[in-house]
């Protein structure tokens, strides 16, 4: 009889990922994607546009008090959005 080499799909799809070097830039997408619900509704109609480089998440704000406020809070944010993808994606956040 012979062994069967049995592997979890998810484990081969990351594998297939890695390879390719998409696994990064799909973690930053979910982490993108996932701000209004990790920030609040309200924080994200005043946000026009997010990016990531050099695993700072650049988030641009329309309010200036809002900005000054969210800076207070930009430990407990980059842990939460982290913990909600799953993967240290970001270090730190800036908000412009």
């Amino acid at each position: 009889m012979f062994k069967r080499d049995v592997q979890q799909i998810k484990d081969l799809i990351l594998r297939n990922l890695r390879a390719q070097g998409l696994e990064t830039p799909l973690l930053q997408k979910r982490l993108i994607d996932a701000w209004p619900e990790v920030a609040g509704e309200m924080i994200a109609g005043y946000t026009r546009e997010l990016n990531i480089r050099n695993q700072t998440l650049f988030v641009h704000l329309t309010s200036p008090a809002l900005r000054a406020d969210l800076s207070m809070m930009r430990s407990e944010l980059v842990k939460k959005l982290n913990a909600h993808v799953g993967s240290q994606v970001i270090a730190d956040i800036r908000f412009c």
